[in-house]
């Protein structure tokens, strides 16, 4: 696992989309009551989710892998695709992979759609700092996508505050990245919001009791330049995406592929829930409210 640190100017470009924001808590009640689910089309066999993203799709934790785990557990037949590349946008994914990922996109299936979800994460510096960029990533994928997916269900990955929850600034970037992704999904057919955002926003704020500190060291979150979900976060992230795709709570496996550590010789393994995910039922809850 490669995990050479990202160097981004995020906070200081976020903070010049920062003017007149409400409360977080004001932004997700709105969200959680205005916001509709896409609807996926009905598909012939086992339907097809795409990830494409960066190092907050896949780092110390790995969305697609944990996704098809808790699919399996739950007796949810998926197929997995992913274009992820780390430290860019999704214009430099699609480009970075651009023969893949033309191929992928010209198949056909007989229900008339080869992919049924699409998940976009978009860079956290465009997602907080470049709306117009953020929204033009997306239409240009999209439009791709949908030529031999036309009825595609996209869920626009909410990014988190790029700043640890202790800084006086988290809150205020925190609402810059969650209102950019609505934003996004507003003008986006067939789209809605995967709430990563809001969960951990919530699992820091101690909801359904859950603590994130442990020996005094965040245990959702970590990194030097860039933060990046560790066990517990990827945890909660991959609970969310179940519960968000098919509205109900996934029963979640004994056993996932967790990381080992945080230094570049550190991989995924399985290991047991019950010891390596601080309140696995508390994350769970949480996962299932922002659905």
């Amino acid at each position: 696992m490669k995990k050479h640190f990202l160097v981004f100017g995020i906070v200081a470009i976020l903070f010049s989309a920062c003017n007149n924001k409400t409360t977080s808590t004001e932004n997700s009640t709105a969200t959680s009551e205005k916001m509709a689910h896409p609807k996926a089309p009905k598909a012939e066999g086992s339907p097809r989710i795409l990830f494409i993203g960066n190092s907050h799709t896949e780092f110390f934790v790995s969305a697609p892998v944990l996704f098809g785990e808790i699919c399996k557990a739950n007796n949810q037949p998926m197929i997995i695709d992913q274009l992820v590349t780390m430290g860019v946008s999704v214009e430099k994914i699609y480009a970075d992979h651009k023969k893949q990922a033309d191929e992928n996109f010209a198949k056909t299936d007989k229900d008339g759609n080869y992919y049924d979800y699409v998940v976009i994460q978009e860079s956290t510096p465009v997602a907080g700092g470049e709306p117009n960029k953020y929204k033009s990533n997306v239409d240009m994928i999209v439009e791709k996508i949908r030529k031999n997916s036309p009825d595609v269900a996209i869920y626009i990955y909410e990014g988190m505050s790029p700043t640890p929850f202790t800084d006086a600034d988290y809150n205020e970037l925190y609402d810059v990245m969650r209102e950019n992704a609505i934003s996004v999904v507003e003008s986006t057919k067939n789209s809605g919001l995967l709430r990563v955002g809001d969960a951990i926003n919530d699992a820091y704020n101690g909801k359904n009791g859950y603590k994130y500190l442990v020996a005094n060291k965040d245990n959702l979150r970590y990194g030097e330049n860039t933060l990046h979900l560790l066990n517990d976060g990827g945890y909660l992230q991959g609970a969310l995406l179940f519960a968000t795709i098919f509205d109900k709570k996934p029963i979640m496996p004994k056993e996932l592929a967790l990381c080992t550590g945080t230094g570049d010789n550190d991989d995924m393994k399985k290991q047991d829930v019950s010891k390596a995910i601080s309140n696995p039922k508390a994350l769970e809850e949480i996962a299932f409210s922002n659905r």
